[in-house]
């Protein structure tokens, strides 16, 4: 069974979402970053933990460190319901392709309709972008 699918399937049965995953290269290390509606807390980390750990027994998944953890205050953002979610907060996006020459936005997000991300770009322009052309976007947490 493939990880991403095994993890995602246990983060849902325990009623989180699988919001990243990193592994590296050789799969030594797994990385997995767990989200919900309200604030993950270092217990929901644990038993997350816990119930990986029991599965990737029965599955035989090789690995040396698994680590669960919260998205923290510069989150990804990889689904529309993300994006919907931090309407009104500041994000960076790196797309895959150029929208009007460019590939890297910082700005507001004003709105998601459907799987349309609209941007208010710090120079009072806005982009429009489909979810799926997004390579990488994370929120810029504000510290006041």
């Amino acid at each position: 069974m493939k990880l991403e699918l095994l993890i995602t399937q246990v983060a849902e049965g325990l009623g989180y979402e699988l919001l990243d995953l990193e592994v590296s290269p050789r799969g030594r290390l797994i990385r997995v970053f767990i989200d919900a509606e309200r604030p993950i807390t270092l217990e929901d980390c644990e038993r997350v933990s816990n119930q990986l750990q029991r599965v990737f027994e029965v599955e035989g998944v090789d690995y040396d460190r698994l680590e669960v953890s919260s998205p923290g205050l510069d989150r990804v953002l990889k689904k529309a319901h993300h994006f919907a979610r931090f309407v009104g907060e500041r994000a960076q996006v790196r797309l895959a392709s150029p929208v009007g020459g460019r590939r890297h936005f910082a700005g507001v997000i004003a709105a998601v309709e459907g799987e349309e991300v609209t941007l208010w770009l710090d120079d009072g322009q806005r982009v429009q972008f489909p979810v799926t052309a997004v390579e990488r976007a994370r929120l810029v947490p504000r510290f006041s």
